[in-house]
């Protein structure tokens, strides 16, 4: 895993939210502790969120054993009636250029994601 960014305080442009999903589609089989480290949130902030996400159909999972492999819907729409229309590949694809752009290296499973929808 990377390492862990420093902590911040006052508000960001990215929501806890985006911040875990783009952690699952940068690694599905990731942990709920390996999300709330590098996001810098709770486990049980990481829990709800995922919580939060299948409920309303952005993220499904699958037990495998002990581990959980997510699945991503690329194709649902954003929630606020500000980016109506746009998908979480949009969101996503975004997310993946920035990380590409830091790190010089492209988050793999992420670009998988965002290319299997043409964004």
């Amino acid at each position: 895993m990377a390492a862990v960014p420093e902590s911040h305080t006052g508000w960001t442009f990215i929501t806890s939210h985006a911040r875990v999903l783009a952690a699952i589609a940068d690694n599905p089989n990731i942990r709920i502790r390996e999300i709330a480290a590098h996001c810098r949130l709770t486990e049980r902030a990481v829990a709800r969120i995922i919580s939060d996400l299948e409920k309303d159909g952005y993220l499904s999972h699958t037990r495998e054993g002990r581990t959980n492999t997510y699945r991503i819907d690329p194709d649902k729409v954003l929630r606020h009636p500000a980016e109506a229309g746009l998908s979480v590949a949009s969101l996503l694809s975004l997310l993946v250029r920035d990380e590409t752009e830091r790190t010089g290296t492209p988050a793999t499973h992420m670009q998988q994601l965002v290319d299997a929808t043409g964004q």
